[in-house]
């Protein structure tokens, strides 16, 4: 075993390394990690990042907006709260992406290169049992413009059926920016969709009507879908419809689209259903209305009944909110169990997120949310120009207040119920005890210098370096 390296020592380093960063073992694993899984052909984002040739041209780019949080495009933040998924640069890649622009982006030696990931091209999670199709393919306009289409499914059950996963797939992501499921058992949609005499019917912030379910699932691009724990599921009742509301990006060019939704049965009898909670604007501590030229922030608060399970929790609102904050707190106030925080959000990047384990809420807790929404011209999201008075409503120019969380009744041993592959994969954890601590630190520091086929390699390029240090620095005394 080599003799362990002191602490102090790791950090002297950081500066030569600055120096020493180039494209092949530094920037790529960044790149092909957190930023190819969109940006390559085929899928939404508007530029290729495979190989050096690619990449470097928009250095001073990719620098800028990852300075900025911009991207990759992440919206909560990941100093309250985790999910399954997460993909957040830490400040030591975000400096490593800068030293590489400073020092005029040096290709290097292209053996130091990692290789692109495998990406998925079909089902993340196996054989459907069934998949529902747009009835016909929906064509986008090559006007530079977005649009909201939503799509009625219907499911062709007889009787209520159990589900263990939902999966959306998109079948252009040159077009396909997200994608949100509901359901409707009251024929509303179908009646919609035949009013309308493109394929589906356009509908900008909801489903157009008050749906069975508003949000019963999600998609955006790199998302993995929920698939529940044995015993745990939902149930699509009988002749219902699904409903997939599509958003489709600006192109330049006209585009197609033909989207499925894979579904995937129970394996076994279900134990607990899944439910939705919804806190709306009638939990508010005032009436929802947004005067013009002012930013205005509500605080909605419902009580907790019985001891639940959170799986996961979709705050929504439309182009006027600014912020949002979910918390739960305890009777006496002492305790305090932060969900999500989106400091700053975005309209196009909404989506279901999950808890990396079943998440206890005990009875008793209050659930706490707090959103903002700017109706000023510093806004640039805000549809109306000038600003004015903005009320509830389905539409582009209305607004929405709700926050949607998926649980079941709590059973003991919950906590430790892992609802993601993220949450069974915590490379920082190097002894496997599901913390980031200082047995890691030691384990690793006792195999600095490998150079192949090293056991503690952190980062995954193959060599124990300051990097893989770093890394773990970076999570020191988090749970994996």
């Amino acid at each position: 075993m080599r003799p362990l390296l002191p602490l102090f020592l790791v950090f002297p380093f950081s500066g030569v390394l600055s120096q020493q960063v180039t494209f092949h073992a530094d920037v790529a694993p960044i790149i092909y990690q957190h930023c190819t899984s969109c940006h390559r052909v085929g899928e939404i984002a508007p530029m290729p990042f495979t190989d050096y040739g690619e990449v470097a041209p928009y250095g001073e780019f990719i620098e800028y907006v990852t300075s900025i949080g911009y991207m990759p495009p992440w919206s909560p933040d990941p100093e309250y709260s985790h999910f399954v998924g997460e993909n957040v640069l830490s400040q030591e890649q975000i400096a490593t992406l800068g030293a590489w622009v400073a020092a005029g982006k040096p290709e290097g030696d292209p053996a130091d290169n990692p290789g692109l990931p495998e990406f998925t091209s079909g089902s993340q999670i196996g054989t459907p049992d069934l998949v529902l199709t747009m009835s016909e393919p929906y064509t986008h306009g090559g006007d530079m413009t977005d649009q909201y289409q939503v799509f009625v499914l219907p499911s062709g059950f007889g009787d209520g059926t159990a589900i263990r996963s939902i999966e959306v797939m998109p079948g252009n992501h040159n077009v396909a920016h997200h994608g949100i499921l509901g359901l409707d058992v009251s024929g509303t949609a179908a009646a919609l969709d035949a009013a309308d005499p493109e394929p589906g019917y356009e509908s900008f912030g909801g489903f157009g009507f008050n749906a069975a379910s508003s949000f019963f699932g999600a998609w955006v691009p790199g998302a993995l879908p929920v698939e529940y724990p044995p015993g745990i599921g939902r149930t699509i009742p009988a002749d219902a419809d699904l409903l997939l509301q599509m958003h489709y990006g600006p192109t330049p060019v006209v585009e197609s689209d033909l989207s499925e939704v894979n579904i995937f049965f129970s394996n076994g009898p279900i134990e607990r259903e899944v439910f939705t909670a919804i806190m709306g604007p009638q939990h508010l501590d005032a009436p929802f209305i947004l005067p013009p030229n002012q930013v205005s922030s509500f605080h909605g608060t419902m009580p907790v009944t019985e001891d639940v399970s959170l799986i996961n929790i979709a705050p929504h609102c439309h182009l006027v909110g600014a912020s949002w904050l979910v918390y739960a707190t305890s009777p006496d106030g002492q305790d305090t169990i932060p969900l999500i925080s989106i400091p700053h959000w975005d309209f196009n990047w909404q989506g279901y997120f999950t808890f990396p384990h079943l998440t206890k809420i005990p009875q008793g807790y209050t659930l706490h949310g707090e959103a903002t929404y700017d109706n000023t011209t510093n806004n640039p999201f805000n549809p109306n120009d000038p600003p004015g008075w903005v009320l509830f409503g389905e539409g582009t120019e209305d607004e929405m207040f709700f926050i949607f969380i998926d649980v079941v009744p709590y059973e003991a041993g919950d906590e430790d119920i892992a609802l993601g592959p993220s949450a069974t994969t915590c490379p920082p954890d190097v002894n496997g005890d599901g913390l980031v601590g200082v047995t890691d630190i030691l384990l690793l520091l006792a195999d600095f210098g490998c150079l192949s086929g090293c056991t503690t390699d952190v980062d995954g390029d193959g060599l124990i370096t300051v990097s893989d240090v770093l890394t773990i620095l970076s999570v020191f005394g988090e749970p994996c």
